[in-house]
C-alpha cells in the first residue's frame, strides 16, 4: 500500500510539473501572432494522432483546415510549427543556422545519448564526422563501390538463390545493415549482423515515440535494444583500437572517430563513440532498406517498368568484362533506374520528415514563430500534391525524363540546403547496386499485392513483402 501511494505521489508531481511547464509556454507565447492550429490536449498535445493517425494524413488534414502554408500543433512534447509546401521548404533550407538548428525529438536524444558528458546540439556532431573527412563524397565512395557490389552479390547468392519465395524487406534490411557495418565500422561478420538486425528494428520504431519507459512500451524496447547494440559496439571498438595500435590502416569511419581527439587532447570516451556510431548505422540502415523494398513492390506490379530497368542493367553489364565489379561510370549510366527509384521515394518516402529548433523569433507567411519552438517539415506536402505531380497516386517514372522539370523545392527526398542528407550518394550507390544485381537474376511477383503498409514515420510492409522469384 505504501508503494502505491509513493507511485501516486510521483505521478501527481510529474503532472504538476508538466502543467507548470505547459502554463509557462503559454505565457511566453501570449501576445504573439501565432500560426493557426490547435495545441490539442494539455501535455500530450496532438502526439497520439500524429504518431498513430499517419503523419502525412495528420499534415494534410490540418493544411486543409488551417492553412496550406503553416499551422501550429504540439507533438512529442514540443510546441511546433509545421511549415508546408515548396515555399516552406525553400524558406527552411535557405535559413539554416540563421533561424534554425538541428533538433531531435526527446525519444531520439535519450536513445542515442547514454553517456553523461555534455553534448553538442543533437545531430550536429554526427554530421560533422561524416562531412569533415569526406567519407561520403563521391570520390571517397567510388573506392567502396566495388565492395558494395561484392557484398550485394554474396547476399543474393546466400539468401535469394534457390528460393521460390522470399520476404524482400527482411533481406533488404540484412543487406543494408551489412553494407553499413562494413562502411562505418569495418566489419561484416554475419553472426554479429544477424544479432543486430532485430535490435535496430526496435530502435527504428522507438525513434519517434512517447518517452514512456516501462516494460511493454515501444520506447522501453528501443532502450533495451540500444543497450544491446552498445555492448556489441564496445567490443568492436576494443578490437578496432587494438588493430590501430598494431598499425592497421584506417579505412572506416569508426577508426577516424577513435583517433580524433577533442580540444584537450583526450580521446572520445567509448560510450560516446558507441552512441555516435549507433546513430550513423541507424541512418544508413532503415531508409535505404525501405527504398529497396518498395522498389520491389512497385516494379513487381509493373512488368513494363521492370523490362526497361532490366534492359538498362543488361546494357551496363554488357559493357563490362566477366566478373568485373561496378564502377562510377556504370552508376552514371543507370538513369532510368534512378528515375524509377525517385518515383518510389515520391510515393513512399523512406522518412516522412524531420525537426528543427527556432534559434530566434522569426516571421513566416505573416505569422510569428517564437524562439525555442520546434519546426517540422515533411516531403509529403509536395510529393502528392496534384499541382506539382499530376495523378499523384500513379507510379510514373517518366515524370523524371530529361526535359521534364518540377518547380523548385517540390521534390526533396533528401532535404536541401546546407543540411541536405550527407548520405545521399551513399544511399544512391547502395540502392543501385542492389537493383543491378536483383533484376539481372530474377523476375518476381508479389504474393499479396494488397499487403498493408504500416509504420508512422518510417513505412514498412506488414508481412515483409513476400515475393515469388523466377530465375532469369
Amino acid at each position: 500500500m505504501e508503494t502505491f501511494f509513493i507511485v501516486l505521489a510521483l505521478v501527481a508531481a510529474t503532472l504538476t510539473l508538466a502543467l507548470i511547464a505547459f502554463a509557462s509556454r503559454l505565457g511566453k507565447s501570449k501576445g504573439k501572432n501565432l500560426p493557426p492550429g490547435s495545441f490539442g490536449w494539455p501535455i500530450v498535445g496532438e502526439t497520439i494522432e500524429f504518431l498513430f493517425g499517419k503523419p502525412d494524413k495528420f499534415v494534410f488534414d490540418r493544411m486543409a483546415k488551417y492553412s496550406p502554408d503553416i499551422f501550429k500543433t504540439r507533438i512529442l512534447g514540443e510546441d511546433t510549427a509545421v511549415i508546408c509546401g515548396p515555399n516552406g521548404h525553400k524558406f527552411l533550407f535557405s535559413n539554416e543556422q540563421r533561424y534554425f538548428t538541428a533538433f531531435r525529438p526527446h525519444s531520439m536524444q535519450m536513445i542515442f545519448r547514454s553517456h553523461k558528458k555534455a553534448a553538442p546540439p543533437p545531430g550536429k556532431e554526427e554530421e560533422k564526422i561524416l562531412r569533415s573527412p569526406g567519407f561520403l563524397k563521391p570520390e571517397a565512395l567510388v573506392r567502396y563501390l566495388g565492395k558494395m557490389d561484392t557484398i550485394t552479390q554474396q547476399q543474393m547468392q546466400s539468401e535469394w538463390e534457390g528460393k521460390r519465395e522470399v520476404r524482400a524487406y527482411p533481406l533488404a534490411k540484412s543487406l543494408t545493415l551489412t553494407l553499413a557495418c562494413r562502411f562505418f565500422i569495418g566489419t561484416d561478420e554475419p553472426e554479429r549482423i544477424a544479432r543486430l538486425v532485430d535490435y535496430f528494428d526496435d530502435i527504428t520504431l522507438g525513434l519517434h515515440s512517447m518517452t514512456l519507459n516501462f516494460p511493454g512500451t515501444i520506447f522501453h524496447k528501443a532502450n533495451k535494444a540500444a543497450a544491446a547494440i552498445r555492448k556489441e559496439l564496445r567490443a568492436v571498438i576494443k578490437d578496432k583500437k587494438d588493430a590501430i595500435s598494431s598499425g592497421a590502416p584506417m579505412q572506416d569511419i569508426l577508426s577516424h572517430i577513435i583517433v580524433a581527439s577533442d580540444p584537450s587532447g583526450k580521446h572520445m570516451p567509448e560510450a560516446e563513440i558507441a552512441d555516435k556510431i549507433m546513430g550513423l548505422l541507424t541512418a544508413g540502415y532503415s531508409t535505404v532498406a525501405t527504398a529497396m523494398t518498395f522498389f520491389m513492390k512497385y516494379v513487381g506490379e509493373r512488368p513494363d517498368i521492370y523490362k526497361k530497368v532490366l534492359d538498362e542493367q543488361l546494357e551496363v553489364a554488357a559493357s563490362k568484362k566477366s566478373g568485373e565489379l561496378l564502377e562510377w561510370d556504370d552508376i552514371n549510366k543507370m538513369k532510368y533506374s534512378w528515375n524509377v527509384l525517385n518515383e518510389v521515394m515520391r510515393l513512399t518516402p523512406p522518412l516522412q520528415g524531420t525537426f528543427r529548433e527556432a534559434l530566434t523569433d522569426f516571421t513566416y507567411a505573416g505569422y510569428t514563430i517564437p524562439k525555442g519552438w520546434k519546426v517540422y517539415w515533411t516531403v509529403s506536402t509536395t510529393n502528392k500534391n496534384p499541382v506539382y505531380f499530376p495523378e499523384p497516386e500513379k507510379f510514373d517514372p517518366s515524370r523524371y525524363d530529361d526535359g521534364n522539370s518540377f518547380p523548385a523545392f517540390t521534390f526533396v527526398p533528401f532535404g536541401g540546403g546546407p543540411r541536405m542528407c550527407p548520405g545521399k550518394e551513399y544511399a544512391r550507390l547502395a540502392i543501385l547496386a542492389f537493383v543491378h544485381n536483383v533484376v539481372r537474376r530474377f523476375k518476381w511477383e508479389l504474393v499479396n499485392p494488397t499487403e498493408k503498409i504500416v509504420g508512422d514515420m518510417m513505412p514498412a510492409p506488414q508481412n515483409g513483402l513476400p515475393v515469388r522469384l523466377t530465375r532469369q
